[in-house]
């Protein structure tokens, strides 16, 4: 049987983890992710587990076609409800929005929390889910961004660590992590764009920094000349997340000066 093929996002993800670690996969879908993990060496067994019957169907039969019974469990479950303490060191979890991962992650929080990575890939509310993995006590060990087919999307490795709760060293902005804060609507640059992705000027945050900044601009002109009042507020939400976007660019501006 022929290895595998996964996406470029996917791929990204598998090899996230760290090597010789068994995994979790959260939301497995097909399984081909786990498969992947298997056959390159990257994970001894995984645990590939989903809330539907029938991506989990589809995830056994592939398992078997490539002949990882014996490595790879399936089991149905909802987030992690159905996992046991200790039998992955690692997590993955990837193609849902933010707020599913939220409650993946506050439902089982004690699980969570005894892994010792969680390579995640959230497709919605990013600053609300880095947010919350900070107020967690989740520190950003690694982080990625590549563009695919036109979408870009983020990847984060973080791991539990509550006695860093401020991020790791070398932080642009510091970002409270009291319960408060979780209820305000301003974001930090690094709840925006990401922490790591800022600081080592990834060309292809610029990339998505810049084509969103046209995007932007453009719907600025557009609502510039109506005076309906909904309009007027929506030019200002938009005038204002176009100041964080220059904020962010001038990080990569000031570097090439120097």
């Amino acid at each position: 049987m022929a290895a595998v093929v996964l996406s470029e996002r996917l791929q990204t993800l598998a090899e996230m983890v760290t090597s010789g670690r068994t995994v979790v996969d959260v939301g497995c879908d097909h399984g081909f992710v786990s498969i992947y993990l298997v056959q390159r060496g990257i994970s001894p067994g995984v645990l590939a587990m989903d809330v539907r019957t029938g991506p989990l169907s589809r995830a056994k039969e592939h398992i078997a076609e490539y002949g990882l019974e014996s490595y790879i469990t399936t089991r149905l479950s909802d987030g992690l409800k159905e996992f046991k303490e200790g039998e992955a060191q690692s997590l993955v979890c990837a193609g849902m929005g933010g707020r599913l991962m939220t409650r993946i992650l506050t439902d089982s929080r004690d699980k969570a929390r005894g892994l010792q990575e969680l390579i995640l890939q959230p497709q919605s509310e990013l600053p609300e889910f880095r947010r919350f993995l900070k107020s967690e006590g989740y520190r950003l060990l690694d982080e990625n961004i590549l563009c695919e087919d036109g979408k870009y999307y983020f990847l984060m490795k973080v791991s539990y660590c509550p006695e860093e709760n401020v991020g790791v060293a070398g932080e642009i902005t510091k970002v409270q992590t009291s319960a408060c804060i979780l209820e305000e609507t301003e974001y930090s640059l690094e709840e925006k764009y990401g922490e790591l992705l800022l600081q080592r000027k990834h060309p292809v945050l610029k990339q998505y920094l810049e084509e969103t900044e046209r995007n932007m601009q453009q719907i600025a002109d557009n609502l510039s000349g109506n005076g309906n009042e909904r309009a007027q507020n929506r030019l200002l939400e938009i005038r204002k997340e176009l100041e964080s976007i220059h904020r962010a660019l001038a990080l990569f501006h000031l570097e090439n000066e120097q």
